[in-house]
């Protein structure tokens, strides 16, 4: 989202707010009349009428039967017909419709793995209801940008939860991508990271959240102006707060203005106030802190729902079914109301003092002082979202990481789960591999967000190896590109062995040796964490609660939290 006034602005306003939606199976409670015990008529004659009130009984009995059966399969029906139309109200799209390399984590040991969800606030213009809350008329037929994103990540145990937002403005590379509606292809490009969603759509941001950090995205959702304002709405209502009074109007010379006003102190705001929260930046003082406001309001709304019974209470699941599957745009692999309540479902379990919310830490991009760039502490972030560490110190040790080359989820000794050979640093030998002509091609993806590519590293690696015996390396100098990982990947099973052997070599760590199907042969992908040296650096892998100190991190149970207003915006 971005700054603008409601219902007229000079820039791209914002919206984001995590929903969840539920699966509701109408059906009769069970309930039932006994026809036993009635009274027999007297008899009398010499008559045997017995035979006649048992055909009466028996036939009352299956008229009973019959209608009962009817209003179970009338109610059944009623409620199935009801879930149809919930999924019916759903919006799908696909999961990825960019180029993107990164892998699911694997499992723990427990065979557990982690969840991870990008949610979307769009500035889309679409519809009319969007047009009258966002302003900005002329823009209706733009394609929508991205104004928040945040990745939700749920632990592989279930027992805690991290969320972290990029700032709108933050510049990073996208990769080419295609819109799956249209067909049109997007070339790659280096932009902030908000025109991803106008470049193939949410599955254009996913690809960019996972180059950007090498973390696997299980699924995006996407929420526009008019769905903030109709879940708000639907809550009943959530608990934000700020220190002075606070006006976010146009100022002489600042444009814009979300239009929010309130007096010091406690507010609940719901609908189009909700929004107007969400969407305020100039009276915070910078987009990072209106992430920080957004963080305060999604904690409130996560206690409001808990405190509601919202995920047991069947009268409440299905307002909140209606208005989510309306206000939701979800991934197809997510895309029926029995996935989403089941998702909320395994949300639900974490407690709220186990949900840290956090923002990348960010530098000003030198090439435009108006747009940020990802700082050093956010690598730091997303290897403890890749490795999954818990953001918080409550369930570990909390800033004892350790340095280790292995910084995926094998044992100890440096095996995988697979046993698939020694981490960084252990069997790293000279010995060249039983194959040693095996052909294998070197790329140089050392660019990173914050820095350049490093010149002639594919070259200065390849030597290495042949040094070491694979006398069959060359290098790809037109494969240039940007990740955060060193990797060797390889197309087959029958070359899993050799592409083992090139990582022992070079003391990369087994977690690091993926199959592909987007290479030939086996590729060593030189990344951002391999600038320099002939062997694979030694890797810390952050302890639990080991966030940067400018993360800006929240807890979800802090309810003294309130936002500071910028002195311009107080009344």
């Amino acid at each position: 989202m971005t700054q603008g006034s409601v219902h007229e602005e000079g820039t791209r306003p914002e919206a984001g707010r995590p929903t969840r939606g539920s699966d509701i199976r109408g059906g009769p409670d069970g309930g039932g009349r006994d026809t036993a015990g009635r009274r027999e008529p007297p008899g009398g004659g010499g008559r045997r009428p017995a035979p006649r009130r048992g055909g009466r009984r028996h036939r009352a009995l299956r008229w009973s039967a019959t209608t009962l059966a009817v209003l179970i399969l009338g109610t059944a029906g009623a409620g199935y017909l009801y879930y149809e139309h919930l999924n019916g109200n759903l919006q799908k799209g696909e999961r990825s419709s960019g180029d993107s390399k990164a892998h699911r984590t694997e499992p723990n040991a427990a065979g557990q793995t982690p969840l991870n969800i990008l949610l979307i606030g769009s500035d889309s213009r679409a519809s009319d209801a969007n047009v009258a809350l966002g302003g900005g008329r002329n823009h209706r037929d733009s394609p929508p940008l991205g104004d928040v994103q945040m990745l939700i990540h749920l632990a592989a145990d279930r027992k805690s939860a991290a969320v972290v937002s990029i700032p709108r403005d933050t510049r990073v590379d996208i990769p080419a991508c295609k819109d799956p509606g249209t067909g049109e292809k997007f070339p790659a490009a280096n932009a902030i990271i908000n025109e991803s969603l106008a470049r193939g759509g949410p599955g254009c941001t996913l690809a960019t959240w996972e180059n950007l950090t090498g973390v696997y995205v299980d699924h995006w959702m996407t929420i526009d102006f008019a769905g903030v304002v109709s879940m708000a709405d639907a809550v009943g209502g959530v608990e934000v707060c700020v220190n002075q009074n606070v006006w976010d109007r146009p100022l002489p010379g600042v444009p814009g203005g979300s239009g929010l006003k309130l007096t010091a102190g406690s507010h609940k705001v719901q609908g189009e106030e909700a929004l107007q929260w969400l969407r305020t930046r100039h009276a915070w003082g910078s987009d990072p802190l209106r992430a920080r406001a957004q963080h305060m309001y999604m904690n409130s709304m996560i206690r409001t729902l808990k405190q509601q019974n919202a995920f047991t209470d069947t009268g409440r699941l299905m307002g909140l079914a209606e208005s989510a599957t309306r206000s939701l745009k979800v991934s197809e692999e997510i895309g029926t109301v029995k996935k989403l309540y089941d998702l909320g479902m395994q949300l639900k379990t974490v407690p709220t003092d186990r949900i840290t919310m956090t923002t990348i830490p960010t530098v000003q991009d030198q090439q435009d002082a108006n747009h940020l760039l990802p700082a050093a502490g956010a690598d730091a972030m997303w290897a403890m979202l890749r490795d999954d560490v818990a953001f918080d110190d409550k369930g570990g040790t909390s800033g004892k990481g350790s340095t280790s080359g292995e910084t995926g989820q094998g044992d100890k000794d440096g095996k995988d789960g697979e046993g698939r050979g020694q981490g960084a640093g252990e069997g790293s030998s000279d010995e060249p591999a039983a194959d040693a002509e095996m052909d294998v091609v070197v790329q140089n993806a050392t660019r990173s967000a914050t820095l350049g590519p490093v010149t002639g590293r594919a070259g200065a690696v390849a030597g290495t190896l042949v040094e070491k015996g694979f006398t069959g390396t060359t290098t790809d100098a037109s494969a240039a590109r940007a990740e955060e990982r060193t990797t060797v990947r390889y197309p087959s099973d029958d070359l899993a062995g050799d592409a083992r052997r090139v990582a022992e070599a070079l003391g990369i760590p087994a977690s690091s040796v993926r199959r592909s199907t987007d290479v030939s042969g086996i590729t060593l992908v030189v990344g951002a964490d391999w600038r320099s040296g002939t062997s694979y650096p030694e890797q810390r892998t952050p302890g639990a609660g080991d966030l940067p100190e400018d993360s800006d991190a929240l807890n979800g149970s802090e309810t003294d939290k309130c936002m500071e207003v910028y002195e311009p915006y107080r009344w």
